[in-house]
């Protein structure tokens, strides 16, 4: 992987290209992200970059009641957390992640990876947490056919029968139920960035991307074998 970068997911819009065709893109605030600890085989067994995405302000570490520890505000940095990020010399970041560049040896710690890091054409993965949708019944969550609408029905929008009865007299797993829907981690691969503003940082995607807006967007150059 030579590619990859944190992004928050702005919305989406559309624009048109030369040709006068409109195209639905996503727009991604992607960066910039600053590298705070370099990975080595020497040291870590694999090599790697560390970088760190959106500023948050340092929080005071407080005591508790009995005065015998320190504990950290729920929203702010750890006192670990903030070592790490003065020894890098970077301030405070809300979200850290890992990428395995293939060139990892070639960065610095305080490099800031920015968004011209891609380019107009380029095909990438887009991982996201998925909108929680809460609890859903079987035709929202698993898309089935709803029961008659008469009168006399039993079951409208149920699922109907689960399985037979005396054989195998119990349902299989991987049954499509009424259940918890969304809120998972979604990858939505070989997207085309349509466009890239290294001004302020956009990346405009075509498609849609997993996620509500606001959501932490992992970008990556896709794993997807070219047709």
């Amino acid at each position: 992987m030579k590619k990859a970068i944190l992004a928050t997911k702005v919305g989406m819009t559309q624009i048109f290209n030369e040709d006068g065709s409109l195209i639905p893109v996503t727009v991604l605030q992607a960066g910039p992200c600053v590298v705070t600890q370099i990975k080595t085989v020497e040291n870590d067994g694999y090599s790697a970059v560390q970088v760190g995405f959106v500023d948050m302000k340092d929080k005071i570490i407080n005591k508790d009641k009995a005065g015998k520890k320190e504990i950290a505000h729920r929203h702010g940095a750890t006192k670990a957390e903030k070592g790490h990020f003065e020894k890098a010399g970077v301030s405070s970041k809300r979200y850290v992640r890992e990428f395995k560049f293939e060139n990892a040896e070639e960065y610095a710690l305080a490099q800031e990876i920015k968004a011209d890091i891609f380019a107009e054409g380029d095909k990438i993965d887009a991982t996201a947490i998925s909108k929680g949708k809460g609890f859903q019944g079987a035709i929202k969550r698993h898309g089935q056919h709803r029961g008659p609408m008469a009168h006399g029905s039993k079951f409208h929008r149920h699922q109907g029968s689960n399985g037979a009865c005396s054989s195998p007299s119990r349902v299989f797993k991987g049954k499509g139920m009424p259940g918890h829907m969304g809120s998972v981690k979604v990858t939505v691969q070989n997207l085309e960035v349509v466009k890239v503003d290294a001004e302020k940082n956009l990346l405009l995607v075509k498609g849609s991307v997993p996620g509500p807006k606001k959501a932490l967007v992992t970008i990556k150059e896709t794993t997807r074998a070219q047709a």
